[in-house]
């Protein structure tokens, strides 16, 4: 079972045999934290700047949030590799859009294994042309 990149981790991540490899999705099956640890909730993270501007276009609006789940993670002393649970909203859902998605957190991601994550397809989200929003559960050692 492959461990965080942390370096004191209270995270493994697993893909079972006899389920697909989704890791070309961008994520992994299973996350398993083992204590004591830390949990952090980051609400969804959507293509707004700081100035609350939206991007503009479905790629745009996802590096955007990506950029913002870093900076929500940071605050928490947290970083990708702490991530065990993703939950991604896309707005009218596509491969295409999930083939986005996908590439920009497996290279946000880097060589840390991919998180369990659900993704939900919405008729809409909460602005007018937001197109993505993703939040985030991550588990760090405790202190």
């Amino acid at each position: 079972m492959p461990q965080s990149s942390s370096t004191q981790s209270a995270l493994s991540f697993n893909n079972p045999a006899g389920l697909y490899d989704p890791q070309p999705n961008g994520y992994s099956h299973v996350a398993i934290a083992q204590g004591p640890v830390r949990t952090v909730y980051i609400a969804g993270q959507g293509g707004e700047d700081a100035h609350g501007v939206l991007a503009t276009g479905f790629a745009a609006q996802v590096r955007q949030a990506l950029t913002n789940l870093q900076t929500a993670l940071a605050a928490a002393g947290a970083r990708p590799g702490d991530v065990a649970k993703l939950t991604v909203l896309i707005v009218d859902h596509t491969e295409e859009r999930l083939g986005v998605f996908g590439q920009a957190l497996k290279a946000l991601w880097a060589d840390a294994p991919l998180p369990a994550c659900t993704l939900i397809p919405v008729p809409r989200l909460a602005l007018d042309g937001m197109l993505f929003e993703i939040d985030a559960t991550a588990v760090l050692a405790a202190p």
